[in-house]
């Protein structure tokens, strides 16, 4: 089967948005997405607002959760879904708040498909773009991503990035289980287990006033850890 020209990758591509009580942004966050991608699909994790109705009439397809159940469940139903539907080839996972840039995705997808890689990884740390990243979003993030390089012995410098590209086939190998902050660790494990070739390429993560309200405590890096030992 021969590969799509990169004129095509938009449209062999399903962004993957795992959503929670965003609606605040979600419209803008889908609008812009599909400037670049023709399909966007958001796995609403029980929201309490209309964040599913901000998101279809910015044109998303949507699936809601009755419950809750974290992010790592929203992305595999997800994957469960876009493997289902046989017409994707790739699929980016994409954070709800805004804090990525469209072009950075299409960006990943192209490394991956020019490349032949399963999995291309976004990161904040490379090329200096960090500098925009609030001390205590460091802090959590460099305590997780040496527990993760730790636990899988995968050197990233961003393993806890919301933005990734990967295959659909790669997809169907990563079955996660881990579905609160943890899923990210356990999809870096898995991606090692299952023998998957990937790449780690530089991207923005924009922090804006309502992303930064949305920050996770310190705490929470030990929870991840805690989680990915006795998870």
């Amino acid at each position: 089967m021969s590969r799509a020209n990169f004129d095509d990758l938009g449209d062999l591509t399903c962004c993957l948005i795992p959503m929670y009580n965003e609606a605040k942004v979600i419209s803008s966050v889908v609008s812009g997405l599909r400037e670049v991608f023709t399909h966007v699909l958001c796995v609403d994790d029980g929201s309490t607002d209309d964040s599913a109705i901000q998101a279809r009439n910015a044109g998303a397809n949507i699936v809601q959760h009755a419950l809750n159940i974290g992010q790592g469940g929203a992305i595999a139903t997800g994957f469960s879904i876009v493997e289902s539907l046989g017409q994707f080839k790739y699929i980016v996972t994409f954070d709800a708040d805004g804090q990525h840039d469209p072009n950075d995705a299409l960006a990943l997808v192209r490394h991956l498909h020019n490349n032949h890689l399963d999995v291309v990884f976004a990161s904040r740390f490379l090329s200096g773009r960090e500098q925009n990243v609030p001390w205590t979003k460091k802090v959590i993030l460099k305590l997780v991503t040496r527990a993760t390089r730790a636990l899988t012995d995968v050197d990233l410098s961003d393993a806890h990035n919301g933005l990734r590209a990967l295959t659909v086939d790669a997809a169907r190998k990563i079955q996660l289980t881990q579905y609160g902050m943890a899923h990210a660790s356990q999809f870096v494990s898995l991606v090692l287990q299952n023998g998957l070739t990937y790449a780690e390429i530089p991207a923005t993560v924009r922090y804006t006033p309502y992303s930064r309200s949305k920050g996770q405590p310190i705490i929470n890096s030990v929870n991840i850890v805690l989680d990915l030992l006795w998870g």
